[in-house]
């Protein structure tokens, strides 16, 4: 199961998995079914012929969560780093406009810690670390925050169509009026 941060399981997550398993050893153990275990557990019958199999091979050793699935490509302290070159900007690095992308985050990974990583991990990891999408960092000087909110108040509501008729409405395709 991925997080939509991107991330995997959570230890937390890994652990209360780890239980399940458990379980479902114990009752490997009984001699029970594996459909009746998946039914118990509340996890799919294919999972529990995998941990079955596994546990002939192995024991209940074999179903002990091995940990996280990988470590991630950049260390804490590798990505305070990059965070650091990002506050520099894109210019500082030698690009025309102040526009990080993510094809250039990737450049600047490559030059600065030698790593190669795919624009979705860069993408996922920045979102972990709390990056988003760009906004712009300022509003145009010139706006004016009061006549906006009049406006939105006041004119677009008279402009907006209501989505529905208040009164009743016809199911011919032809309207009454235009003949």
């Amino acid at each position: 199961m991925r997080y939509p941060q991107g991330g995997g399981l959570t230890a937390e997550r890994r652990t209360f998995r780890e239980h399940i398993r458990m379980q479902a050893a114990e009752l490997f153990a009984l001699g029970h079914d594996n459909a009746a275990i998946a039914k118990q557990l509340r996890v799919s019958v294919r999972s529990v012929q995998r941990w079955h199999q596994a546990w002939e091979h192995g024991g209940t050793p074999a179903l002990v969560s091995k940990g996280q699935a990988s470590r991630p490509k950049l260390s804490e302290a590798l990505f305070e780093v990059l965070e650091q070159e990002l506050a520099r900007g894109p210019v500082a690095h030698g690009w025309p406009d102040q526009t990080w992308t993510l094809a250039r985050i990737k450049t600047l990974i490559g030059r600065r810690f030698h790593k190669s990583m795919t624009l979705s991990a860069i993408a996922q990891m920045l979102h972990r670390h709390g990056f988003s999408h760009q906004v712009p960092a300022r509003r145009a000087s010139e706006r004016d925050e009061d006549a906006v909110t009049g406006w939105v108040k006041e004119t677009w509501a008279r402009v907006e169509t209501p989505w529905r008729r208040l009164g009743p409405g016809c199911a011919s395709k032809t309207r009454p009026g235009s003949r």
